[in-house]
């Protein structure tokens, strides 16, 4: 980055720190960037990303009834806009509108006439999906510029923020993950990526009452609701009678574009059957804005022209369909943001009573049949809350800070003892976290914290994951209070306290348990400095009695917890992987602070240097079968001293193929996802393992070879929460699983250790309580 551009990234960082009650508008002069002639955008004729700056520049200075301000930066350093339309105010009127906005929080009625209604629009959230940015930018200037009272009028009741492009890299490149891999609209539960924390803050600070996730591309056009299965945590009655109303209206201002390519929108609520298209997971940004009090809705709008299309259609056919796509994009928001400016009062009640009912621990509603046209049986889903969790340090200080820390990330407010304490007939001590269940958005906590259902027998599909719990799948103890008497005073909590402990006497030898990736990311830290570490036979790595200053460092710096040591080990090296893995894996396994070297067939046939490799891991784009005859005698030559994890259906090919392990994988139905219930082994990788894991696409093993060791297994009742139907032939189903082998261990006759996943212990940066067992993986396969 040259000094001009980092001399305009300082400014723009300084004025957006400023007070957030400063007032509007809040101009900030944005940094601008070369032109950049490879941005797919311009075969469109769309605005590539690099016009962005200089256009919203010369609006702030021409309006002052529009803000920008830099609320992050990209995975690669591009800044994401918040864009903010509304009438000019003080501080003072600022301030006022951030107390209302408080008040409805907690369930309080506001004047609507005096509240600025929030509406919020993200925008090109999968890069190659670009034309919400250019129907927004549109807008954007309609608002900010237009002369009409009715455009001022509008300001003086509305504040409509847009997140002009929430994936600028994607938006470059032309893809529609961003930089790092990851679809940035599955990840909202988790927020691994910087992206999704930014459009985290930005939903939580707007509170909007509606807000559109623009996407591409669905014949017709789609604007939701869903079909079912509803999120089950959800208020649906308060969700979907605006939800409704509003779609239905966008759907006749499509229509009147009058092109015939958007002449008959479809909205899966009315239209598609179960499942097809549904909102049940808290992934997607509009199912995600819901537990913040949004009416929301993913926008698809007709005309394909990523992927296969931009590389085959004429560019005039291209920017055709671009023009058609972008009016879609603009029609939808003007019909949203007069949509709540004509039914503020009634959303504003409407959100307020979302609040108020988690505060005072109401339960949900029955909806009756008809309660809006279509609503059945089939749309009925529902939880009933506990009255409270109570998180622990019992299993993993690091996973219990970490789960704090990102519930409280998402507004979910949680309270840690300062004396111990009794629940439920359970004694606690203090530095106990409790989530009281009455609170404003406690449909968010709930859907985190969870076990979640199996409704395989509800729906014959799902469009995306089913299954999910940070409860089960985060490392962290966390137990259930459903319901009785609860007294309890705690303090709020801002940040989890620190957990780093070293609990052995001096002069003794130091233990670290692998329960959690901070463990693995001490271990690799450590082995960094050169320290003499040792692996005893259960996992448990011993750091020296006289590296005890470096041992409180990385307590200190990770969070980890020391205990004293029991005689005896191997000695264990730092490990160097050479990884054929997705980019999830790709991050989590460098997350942990392994030296990862990415490497494919291709990579392999282009010649591989083995020799500082001591780990392969194979779970993506490594096909032994396809090696050239030197690719494969450096591999083979490899297996002799190196240790191999391989993780679903690549992962057991190359293991047959490579004739490592004697161990059949089975698949499982290709769809199935979720949680499941697994019962771990003693062997190197099922020892310490949590009782849960996840699956995607599952595997198992049979015909297990002899020396080959069962480290975990499916449960007798397989899913705990998520999809998992047998095939039409009766194949595939969980009963098929049960009981089988999920992950194996072995050393091959070659001589290599190998441990195969049938499981998905790093599915999309999110069961962070089973990266722990991949660094046991890690480390047995690759000592000797």
């Amino acid at each position: 980055m040259d000094s001009a551009l980092t001399a305009q990234l300082v400014q723009a960082r300084g004025e957006n720190q400023a007070d957030r009650y400063q007032g509007y508008p809040r101009r900030t002069k944005l940094r601008t960037y070369p032109e950049n002639p490879a941005d797919k955008t311009i075969k469109l004729n769309l605005a590539p990303y690099h016009s962005l700056a200089p256009k919203l520049n010369a609006l702030q200075q021409k309006s002052n009834r529009i803000s920008v301000e830099v609320v992050g930066q990209s995975g690669l350093g591009r800044d994401l806009y918040l864009v903010t339309l509304t009438a000019p105010e003080s501080p003072a009127q600022t301030r006022l509108q951030e107390q209302f906005r408080a008040s409805i929080e907690e369930g309080r009625k506001v004047p609507a006439g005096l509240y600025k209604a929030p509406v919020w629009i993200n925008n090109n959230i999968h890069g190659d999906e670009w034309e919400g940015t250019d129907g927004a930018l549109r807008v954007i200037e309609h608002l900010a510029t237009s002369d009409d009272s009715e455009t001022k009028n509008l300001l003086r009741r509305n504040r409509i923020y847009f997140n002009l492009t929430a994936n600028p890299d994607g938006r470059v490149a032309g893809t529609r993950q961003n930089n790092a891999g990851f679809d940035l609209n599955r990840d909202f539960a988790t927020s691994s990526q910087p992206e999704n924390r930014v459009m985290r803050e930005i939903v939580e600070n707007t509170q909007p009452l509606m807000m559109l996730d623009e996407h591409g591309y669905v014949e017709n056009t789609l604007i939701e609701p869903t079909t079912p299965p509803h999120g089950q945590n959800y208020d649906f009655d308060l969700y979907i009678k605006h939800g409704l109303a509003n779609g239905l209206v966008m759907e006749k201002d499509v229509q009147s574009l009058g092109h015939p390519e958007a002449a008959k929108p479809e909205i899966p609520f009315r239209d598609y059957d179960p499942g097809v298209w549904d909102g049940w997971a808290p992934i997607y940004t509009a199912q995600y804005s819901m537990y913040h009090g949004a009416i929301s809705y993913t926008i698809e709008i007709p005309q394909q022209v990523n992927r296969q299309a931009y590389d085959t259609l004429p560019a005039t056919e291209l920017q055709r369909r671009t023009k058609i796509n972008t009016d879609v994009v603009e029609s939808t928001i003007k019909t949203t943001i007069d949509y709540v400016d004509d039914h503020r009062g009634d959303l504003i009640s409407n959100q307020a009573e979302m609040f108020r009912r988690g505060k005072a621990g109401e339960p949900q509603r029955e909806i009756p049949d008809g309660f809006v046209p279509g609503f059945g049986p089939e749309d009925r889903y529902r939880t009933e809350f506990p009255r409270a969790y109570v998180i622990t340090n019992d299993r993993s200080a690091p996973a219990a800070a970490r789960l704090v820390d990102l519930l409280v990330a998402h507004d979910v407010r949680v309270e840690r003892a300062e004396k111990p304490f009794s629940l439920g007939g359970k004694r606690y001590p203090a530095g106990s976290y409790v989530v009281d269940m009455h609170q404003p958005k406690r449909a968010l906590a709930n859907v985190m914290l969870e076990q979640g259902s199996d409704i395989s027998a509800k729906v014959p599909v799902m469009y995306d994951i089913s299954g999910w719990s940070h409860r089960l799948l985060w490392g962290a103890s966390i137990d259930i209070y459903k319901n009785g008497p609860f007294h309890f005073n705690g303090k709020d909590v801002v940040a989890a306290a620190p957990t780093g402990d070293v609990g052995a006497a001096p002069g003794a030898d130091l233990a670290l348990t692998l329960n959690d990736a901070k463990d693995a990311n001490a271990v690799n830290d450590l082995l960094g400095r050169g320290i003499a570490l040792r692996r005893q036979d259960d996992g448990t790595i011993v750091v020296p009695a006289a590296d005890r200053l470096a041992a409180r460092e990385v307590a200190d710096r990770y969070g980890v917890r020391f205990t004293t040591a029991k005689p005896g080990g191997t000695a264990l090296q730092r490990k160097t992987i050479a990884a054929a893995v997705g980019p999830d894996e790709l991050q989590v396994l460098r997350e942990s602070g392994f030296d990862v070297r990415t490497i494919s067939t291709a990579v392999l046939n282009a010649g591989f240097d083995w020799s500082r490799i001591d780990v392969l891991f194979v779970s993506s784009g490594l096909n032994y079968t396809q090696l050239t005859a030197a690719a494969k005698a450096g591999l083979d030559e490899f297996l002799k001293r190196g240790g191999v994890v391989t993780r679903g259906a690549t992962g057991g090919k190359f293991n047959v193929d490579a004739k490592l392990l004697q161990a059949t994988p089975v698949a499982g139905w290709e769809d199935a996802n979720g949680v499941v219930n697994v019962v771990n082994g003693t062997g190197p990788i099922g020892t310490g393992a949590l009782q849960h894991s996840f699956v995607y696409s599952p595997q198992w093993f049979t015909n297990l070879g002899a020396g080959v060791t069962v480290e975990q297994r499916y449960g007798s009742t397989v899913i705990a929460a998520g999809h998992w139907r047998p095939r039409d032939n009766g194949t595939g189903g969980q009963d098929a699983a049960a009981g089988q082998a999920a992950v194996v261990s072995g050393t091959a006759a070659a001589g290599a250790r190998v441990v195969l996943f049938g499981t998905e212990p790093m599915f999309r940066n999110h069961p962070k309580g089973l990266y722990a067992q991949v660094a046991r993986a890690i480390f047995w396969t690759g000592t000797r």
